[in-house]
């Protein structure tokens, strides 16, 4: 009997612990002390700070952290954090310690630090800052001059990543058009390596700076592949390429352009490959091209969405390559000069036949007048000429008479 009584108190005693130990595991523990925040580099910001004074021995400390409208949330046994954020806007972090990880529980009271974007006017500030990493080789960066700068501005560019090791300065600027920009070098980085952080400021130092991050996979702009080869093959055409360097089969999207002489321009995508003649060199497969006209074919690809995160942007096109017969210009000069004559012809039939129809549709009136001479034209001229006539017959009389009466009086008077 003593056996099992000293169990149950063992047992009692356990539970008293384990209630004594969750009790105070949930209660409040007091706040962080010690909440400091620096920048290094050029847009990495860290916050450190201390474990709470008082807290409860029974507790495995964690931190719970976001940035400001409760983003990024974290809960971690560190007691410090850091972010690669742009400088443009006020960042804050909030922290607060808690002794579990699940984010239901209550943490202590949040303690929160902000750092202040950089001074100056923002209007003074560039805008638009981009940048293209140009066949992971080199990296392209521009922007538009803020509105209260002068034209004649020196800007400055500052880039850094962890690989660098330092703080670089780009040497290289250039103008196109109303945006100013910098290119600088940026091989052998695995896009995995982070991100790219960089400044933009002015040599007098009376523009605000600017400040961006940039994944490194995103904005990534492939060079054009090269077209080595066309060939025709049981009546459809194998268009052989080489991809640019420094990139992978399956982490390129590709579209080909097929122009032909007697039909529309055709366009293919290519997702994946099938075809693949050798290392480096890979081939696609257009059915039913006709062999006996001239065919062109050009390239074009951008990244895809299983090796970076941005598939936007295009490579320029590659060199135009043919192959197939070119057509005869006899052909076209002939079809350019039959198709003025029968176009001639056209118009005049048609304007027969439409004087026709207008005739058809509206008759001419009839004039009165014509009528009328037609109805009594000879009974007019028949007593026209008797009128002649007898005019002519009266005169003839009249004469002859005369002639008589002279004669007599003539013989009258001689003795």
């Amino acid at each position: 009997m003593e056996r099992p009584a000293r169990l149950c108190g063992l047992w009692a005693l356990l539970l008293c612990s384990a209630g004594s130990g969750v009790a105070a595991s949930t209660d409040n523990q007091p706040p962080v002390t010690n909440l400091s925040v620096s920048i290094q580099n050029l847009c990495t910001i860290t916050w450190t700070w201390s474990p709470p004074e008082g807290a409860s021995p029974n507790c495995s400390l964690r931190y719970f952290s976001h940035f400001g409208n409760e983003k990024d949330k974290k809960i971690a046994p560190e007691t410090h954090r850091s972010k690669a954020v742009p400088l443009n806007e006020r960042v804050c972090l909030q922290v607060g310690s808690q002794c579990s990880i699940n984010e239901s529980d209550q943490p202590s009271n949040l303690t929160e630090k902000c750092i202040s974007p950089p001074e100056g006017d923002p209007e003074s500030a560039v805008k638009e800052l981009q940048c293209i990493w140009h066949n992971l080789s080199y990296m392209k960066c521009s922007w538009l001059p803020g509105n209260n700068t002068s034209p004649d501005t020196s800007y400055i560019l500052y880039y850094w990543h962890r690989s660098l090791g330092k703080i670089l300065q780009c040497d290289n600027i250039y103008s196109e058009g109303q945006r100013t920009g910098c290119s600088f070098n940026l091989e052998n980085l695995r896009v995995e390596q982070g991100s790219l952080q960089i400044m933009v400021k002015d040599s007098a130092g009376k523009i605000r700076p600017s400040f961006n991050v940039l994944p490194l996979n995103s904005h990534v702009k492939p060079d054009p592949p090269h077209i080595k080869n066309l060939s025709f093959i049981n009546g459809d055409l194998y268009v052989e390429w080489k991809n640019p360097e420094n990139f992978k089969s399956n982490c390129l999207f590709y579209e080909l352009e097929v122009n032909n002489s007697h039909i529309v321009t055709q366009v293919f995508t290519v997702e994946e490959v099938k075809c693949q003649i050798s290392e480096g060199r890979i081939c696609f497969r257009i059915p039913s091209v006709l062999p006996d006209t001239l065919n062109t074919v050009r390239i074009r690809v951008k990244t895809n969405k299983y090796c970076y995160e941005d598939s936007k942007l295009w490579s320029n096109w590659s060199p135009v390559k043919s192959i197939g017969k070119k057509t005869s210009s006899t052909f076209y000069i002939t079809v350019l000069l039959i198709i003025p004559v029968i176009v001639a012809g056209t118009i005049i039939v048609l304007l027969l036949y439409l004087k026709r129809l207008k005739i058809i549709i509206f008759p001419p009136i009839p004039d009165p007048g014509k009528i009328f001479k037609e109805m009594f034209g000879d009974q007019n001229d028949d007593t026209l000429h008797w009128k002649k006539y007898d005019i002519y017959e009266k005169q003839t009389k009249e004469e002859t008479d005369s002639v008589i009466l002279i004669e007599n009086l003539k013989r009258g008077g001689c003795p």
